[in-house]
């Protein structure tokens, strides 16, 4: 009996080995092939013109103290510049720069007039508020 079993068992897997596969390697319709359409315009050359431009700008607000401002001059490969901040104790910091084609950034920082502190204050101690004490009941 356990022999036909295996007879019976074997000659299903061999059924369905030999039977032909419904499967697709892509099931539903093939998608539509990507393609970039070409553009109805000729894009402008690049030009290889080094920069050349001069712009500045300050702000100088008594009413809310802000006092700055940026200038810089390019000409090709070579920028020099300035800007100015005015730091919280009362100093203005003035940073000068150039840049020379690779050479980098250099930096040369200045300051003007003299830092002021206020005097320190300590907060106010901390009162607790009085604890709750309930009215008594009469009755």
């Amino acid at each position: 009996m356990n022999t036909m079993k295996v007879i019976v068992v074997l000659s299903l897997v061999a059924a369905a080995l030999a039977a032909p596969s419904r499967l697709q390697a892509f099931p539903g319709p093939v998608p539509a092939p990507y393609y970039r359409p070409v553009p109805a315009y000729k894009p402008l050359p690049l030009l290889k013109v080094p920069a050349r431009y001069n712009f500045g700008y300050s702000v100088n607000d008594d009413y809310s103290g802000n006092n700055f401002g940026h200038q810089e001059t390019r000409d090709g490969y070579d920028t020099k510049g300035s800007y100015s901040v005015q730091l919280p104790d009362g100093r203005v910091q003035q940073v000068t720069y150039t840049v020379n084609g690779d050479s980098g950034y250099v930096a040369e920082v200045t300051y003007y007039g003299e830092a002021k502190y206020p005097a320190y204050r300590p907060a106010p101690a901390y009162t607790p508020v009085p604890a709750y004490r309930p009215t008594p009941l009469y009755g």
